[in-house]
């Protein structure tokens, strides 16, 4: 998947489940309350043992489900990202060897920013796409649209994490260098846990309502 194809696929979402899940056979439901919910996209992070065989099961059983691979930290993530079928990789910080190795395989990798000297050094690698976080501590969107004002000429994008809720989400979307934002509270890993399926189906459904009727 090309960048352009990375980028409408995540603008029509404009909003990724940030997921940890504990146990494999988690994975399917998981899966199916994303499609049920209308909301067939995932980041799953690496903040599990059982991460990378998530991945796996749900890009081989659910290829209709977009996902990717979240909580990347090492080279050994990321291959292992790439290996299990994610479709892109996020860091929530910036570390140049894993961009690199990123780069060199032609991974989309969204690598984590929080000041003008993260974004530069993630452009200066031929990165444009970029995740704000943690967003709502490090200023939230005012901050954000503070800090995309010097780059918006470079056609660099970004993913604000953390804090982001339906409340807020709005002013978030607002920001024109924001191409989707990520959400924690659709499907949280006690839930997923507990197999609250219609619990989630029901954040997703809400999800979509709400980005259906956000303002353009």
């Amino acid at each position: 998947m090309d960048t352009t194809q990375l980028t409408s696929r995540l603008e029509a979402v404009k909003v990724v489940p940030v997921i940890a899940i504990d146990d494999v056979d988690s994975a399917v439901p998981f899966a199916d309350a994303l499609i049920e919910g209308g909301l067939p996209v995932a980041e799953i992070t690496f903040r599990t043992a059982a991460a990378g065989d998530v991945i796996e099961r749900i890009c081989k059983e659910r290829p209709g489900v977009f996902v990717g691979a979240g909580t990347v930290l090492t080279v050994d993530n990321l291959k292992q990202a790439v290996d299990r079928g994610a479709a892109f990789a996020v860091s929530p910080g910036f570390d140049a060897k894993v961009v690199e190795a990123a780069v060199g395989m032609d991974f989309p990798f969204f690598p984590g920013i929080m000041t003008p000297t993260d974004i530069q050094a993630a452009l200066a690698l031929g990165v444009k796409i970029q995740k704000f976080f943690p967003a709502g501590a490090a200023g939230g969107p005012k901050m954000l649209q503070s800090l995309s004002a010097p780059y918006a000429h470079t056609g660099v994008r970004f993913i604000p994490t953390g804090g982001v809720s339906p409340e807020n989400l709005q002013s978030y979307l607002d920001v024109k260098t924001v191409i989707a934002a990520g959400g924690t509270w659709i499907a949280k890993r006690d839930a997923i846990a507990a197999g609250d399926w219609e619990g989630i189906k029901a954040n997703c459904r809400k999800v979509v309502e709400l980005v259906g009727g956000l303002k353009s």
